[in-house]
C-alpha cells in the first residue's frame, strides 16, 4: 500500500537546535496519537555536498544555522487530512505555535504533501 507524506525543511540557528528537538519531541507524541504512521525529524549531519544544490543553499540558510529534514507518514491523503485536523484543534499542538516563541524561522520552512511512488 502506498503511503501519504508531508515533508518539511528548515533552517534552524545551531544554538536552537536543543529547544527545536524538545518542540518536535512534543509535536511527534500529538501526531502519533492522533494517528500518524510515523514522525521524523532529522538534523543536518553532511551537508556540505559536491552533488547537487545542498540544502543550506537551497533553503539560503543564514550563517550559524543548520537544516532541518522531517517527514510524517500517513495512509493516505485522505487519512492526512483527518490526522492534520485533530493536530490542528488540539490545545497542545496550539500552545506550540506561538511566532514568538518558535525556535526557528517558520516563514522559511519549506512544506509540501507527497504521494509515494516507490516503497522498499
Amino acid at each position: 500500500m502506498a503511503h501519504y507524506v508531508d515533508g518539511f525543511v528548515l533552517p534552524v540557528p545551531k544554538k536552537n537546535v536543543d529547544a527545536y528537538r524538545r518542540m518536535a519531541q512534543k509535536a511527534s507524541k500529538i501526531f502519533r496519537e492522533l494517528g500518524a504512521l510515523e514522525y521524523r525529524e532529522c538534523v543536518g549531519d553532511d551537508l556540505d555536498v559536491k552533488m547537487g544544490m545542498p540544502f543550506p543553499r537551497g533553503i539560503k540558510a543564514k550563517p550559524g544555522e543548520t537544516v532541518v529534514f522531517a517527514y510524517i507518514v500517513y495512509k493516505s491523503r485522505a487519512h492526512r487530512d483527518r490526522v492534520n485536523a485533530k493536530v490542528m484543534k488540539d490545545p497542545r499542538f496550539a500552545n506550540m505555535c506561538d511566532p514568538k516563541d518558535m525556535p526557528f524561522d517558520a516563514k522559511r520552512m519549506i512544506y509540501g504533501g507527497f504521494e509515494t511512488i516507490v516503497e522498499a
